[in-house]
């Protein structure tokens, strides 16, 4: 799926099966919710935290996935709501990275 359609997708599951968009301060405080989500799984699967039960670490993957997922999911739904072309904007963003740390990231000792 491209981004372009996930975001018609998304669109189309709103207009259809969500009745409609909340609104952008919602969808905004929402999105914080979900990346804190992948935040604390990150934390655990990869940081120094562990843990509660041997359940959670099971499907923790999976949870990951979902709540990445989750985030984009609402992402999206803001960029539709603003007006947003995401696959323009990434394309934009991407070039202005390019140009800025042509040469940064390179020379950068910490990278090595």
């Amino acid at each position: 799926m491209t981004i372009k359609e996930a975001q018609e997708t998304v669109d189309q599951w709103i207009r259809t099966i969500g009745v409609r968009y909340y609104g952008e301060l919602t969808n905004t405080a929402i999105l914080m919710e979900e990346v804190g989500e992948v935040a604390r799984l990150m934390a655990r699967l990869y940081g120094e935290q562990s843990f509660k039960t041997p359940e959670q670490a099971a499907t923790a993957k999976e949870d990951l996935a979902d709540e990445m997922a989750d985030a984009l999911f609402v992402l999206i739904c803001l960029a539709n709501q603003t007006g947003v072309d995401l696959s323009a904007a990434l394309e934009k963003n991407l070039q202005k990275k390019t140009v800025r740390d042509a040469a940064r990231h390179a020379a950068n000792e910490k990278l090595r």
